[in-house]
């Protein structure tokens, strides 16, 4: 999932914002509660989904893939002062710890979590989004775009993570790989789909940041 060296990394995040104290905290916990704790974030890519939100200062926020909250409190920083984050998970054990850490971050009344499947619940949302970070079931990359671009306006950003998937995107890819297979379908689409612009940026395990036109 690293492609730079720790050395290197380790020079980017100490040149970059630091880490909320809720936010190491909550990078501890879940490495010591939760399984596949690797899936979170993290300081870096954490601080650049925060200052693009910043940026874009949305008013709605719609998340897929919420896993501990860890990119939803970054994500949720740039909210504007009446803005509201949406947040999906398949995974009802891992409520606890977001509502815990919703809480101790201030965001709590600014994020509604939600418990299912994000193409059941997409469809039914009344919300134009003008930020949504896609990172779920990588299979279903390109459903949940598809779901996604209808709850757009032009200038609206649209981030998919892990597009590299430690690499294997540019390897031999055996036959039986479907996740693999499905991001590579999922890269070319963005690259030449005509209603987005899209730049593949090389943060953690590969963030494509493509914007609505």
């Amino acid at each position: 999932m690293h492609f730079l060296s720790e050395v290197l990394e380790n020079y980017i995040e100490s040149n970059s914002e630091a880490e909320p104290k809720v936010l190491r905290q909550l990078r501890r916990e879940t490495h010591l509660k939760v399984i596949q704790p690797r899936m979170i974030s993290g300081h870096f890519q954490g601080r650049f989904l925060s200052i693009l939100s910043k940026i874009v200062r949305p008013k709605n926020i719609l998340e897929i893939g919420t896993y501990t909250g860890y990119s939803a409190i970054c994500l949720a920083e740039g909210l504007s002062q009446d803005g509201r984050l949406y947040t999906i998970e398949v995974n009802e054990e891992l409520c606890a710890i977001q509502q815990k850490y919703f809480i101790k971050s201030g965001f709590e009344n600014h994020i509604q979590p939600y418990i299912g499947d994000a193409l059941d619940l997409i469809p039914n949302m009344d919300v134009v989004f003008d930020l949504i970070f896609i990172d779920a079931e990588k299979k279903n990359y390109d459903a949940y775009f598809e779901a996604c671009i209808k709850k757009t306006r032009p200038g609206s950003v649209i981030l998919s993570d892990n597009v590299l998937w430690s690499g294997k995107v540019v390897e031999q890819v055996d036959s039986t790989d479907k996740t693999t297979q499905a991001l590579l379908r999922y890269n070319q689409k963005l690259q030449s789909d005509p209603r987005v612009e899209t730049v593949l940026l090389p943060i953690r395990d590969g963030l494509t940041l493509s914007r609505v036109l």
